[in-house]
């Protein structure tokens, strides 16, 4: 592309009409000198201003600088619905089409409501994918209020974790693409468009565990973990979903990265709802809070307040734990962490040991490191030897997250212990896939003429990027 200048900018506005307005030295890089004689194209796409010996305008001025002054009704035709312009300098010639961020708005919206209007299945990108265990609970809710989805890709760094969704998920189609790399090395122009995009950026240097245990200032300094929302932003960009998930421990919302997130998405022209999902609150034993995000683009709406339980607690934990025996090898003492616990408490430090049994209404967090039998995450006391604890049992792990077992089928004690322990309340996501099928179902509900309005507006602009 040759070109002298490049300007991004607002549509302004002169005595109620639409106004573009260009001065100074950018205009004499064109040859558009005061007195030089230009003609002005006004086409679907853009508006094309160029020199010419028969043109019907002249390059006024000001204090000696060369003025092109636009204003009139064919501006707001051209950019109906949208308030920024990119202006390309050639020589000779300035091109005026839709801003590429203007542009990416229409792109996304009227994609995702052809898809809606046509009952195709909306395509799902997957980011820091895991088992899958989130993109699992959000196509559930989708299909539960009759919206279809389909896995389009999904990114991961861990192999095994992706094997594991690959032979146990059901979102995966012959068509899903599998990605196993780090986030941060993503040739992003090779990923698909989609409708909605789901991510769970690693939350090592945001969880007050994981910036203690590596001595963080803030999470950005984590070595690997520290600048993935940059990469996050990248894959945005590059695929330009009509509605962002993304889900992580509660202190990342205090953090830079979520700033820049909620910065940078706005100005894309997201509108961004936060909130905190806790686990018993939507049916889970397990009273894990994740902050939650949703992002959706201008023209859908999303309320987080309408997120609904799809499922009642047990009553207490006897009701998804397994029989095991007495005497299984599974049941120790675990001394070392009674003598820590004591350790803990008489140096005025926080951390006890988190001890249940069949009465416990609810259980606390259970990490990825759960197999690793850390001091603060639960242990089920045994019914006749206090001293004898057990960890939780993949199933009953599972169970206490609502997490389908199956997911986890095949994999080893600590593998499946990793996966959920880092994984989400199903039943938190299936809600929230529920919500937004409820708002895609409202889309197709608005008055036929608003939404054929919006649609010949966007196909309107299709071409505009262009030149």
């Amino acid at each position: 592309m040759n070109f002298k200048h490049l300007c991004y900018k607002k549509i302004g506005e002169n005595k109620g009409r639409p106004r573009i307005w260009f001065q100074g030295k950018r205009l004499e890089s064109c040859r558009m000198h005061p007195g030089s004689r230009i003609q002005v194209d006004y086409s679907e796409n853009e508006i094309r201003v160029y020199l010419s010996e028969s043109g019907s305008r002249v390059v006024s001025s000001k204090k000696e600088q060369p003025i092109i002054d636009l204003s009139n009704s064919r501006i707001g035709e051209i950019f109906k619905g949208v308030d920024r312009v990119r202006a390309v300098f050639k020589d000779g010639e300035i091109i005026i089409t839709i801003h590429p961020d203007d542009m990416a708005k229409k792109e996304r919206f009227a994609r995702l409501l052809d898809k809606l209007q046509n009952d195709r299945p909306l395509n799902v990108g997957s980011v820091s994918h895991g088992g899958g265990i989130l993109d699992h609970a959000l196509h559930q809710g989708l299909s539960d209020q009759g919206v279809r989805s389909r896995l389009s890709f999904a990114l991961e760094i861990d192999e095994n974790y992706l094997e594991t969704s690959l032979q146990n998920n059901p979102i995966w189609d012959d068509n899903s693409i599998a990605i196993e790399a780090p986030m941060q090395e993503v040739e992003t122009d090779l990923l698909p468009k989609t409708e909605i995009l789901v991510a769970g950026i690693p939350c090592t240097g945001a969880s007050l565990a994981g910036r203690s245990k590596n001595k963080l200032k803030c999470a950005e300094e984590h070595d690997s973990a520290g600048a993935l929302f940059l990469s996050f932003l990248n894959i945005i960009k590059a695929v330009n979903p009509a509605l962002v998930v993304m889900e992580n421990v509660v202190p990342y919302s205090n953090t830079a990265s979520m700033t820049v997130i909620r910065s940078v998405l706005s100005g894309w022209g997201y509108k961004v709802e936060e909130t905190v999902l806790g686990g018993n609150d939507f049916g889970a034993l397990e009273d894990r809070q994740r902050m939650c995000m949703v992002a959706v683009t201008e023209g859908l709406s999303f309320d987080m307040s309408m997120l609904q339980p799809v499922r009642e607690k047990e009553p207490n934990l006897a009701a998804v734990m397994e029989d095991v025996p007495d005497d299984d090898p599974s049941w120790r003492e675990f001394s070392y962490l009674r003598e820590k616990e004591m350790r803990d408490i008489a140096n005025g430090k926080g951390f006890k040991m988190q001890l249940v049994d069949g009465n416990a209404p609810k259980v606390g967090t259970i990490g990825r490191s759960y197999a690793k039998c850390r001091q603060t995450e639960p242990f089920i006391v045994h019914t006749i030897y206090k001293k004898l604890l057990r960890l939780l049992t993949v199933a009953e792990h599972a169970a206490v997250k609502t997490v389908p077992v199956g997911l986890v089928k095949g994999c080893s004690v600590t593998r499946a212990h990793e996966l959920l322990g880092q994984g989400v309340v199903h039943a938190a996501f299936v809600a929230l896939g529920r919500t937004m099928a409820d708002q895609f179902n409202n889309l197709l509900l608005q008055p036929i003429n608003d939404v054929v309005e919006q649609t010949a507006d966007i196909e309107n602009d299709q071409f505009v990027m262009s030149f």
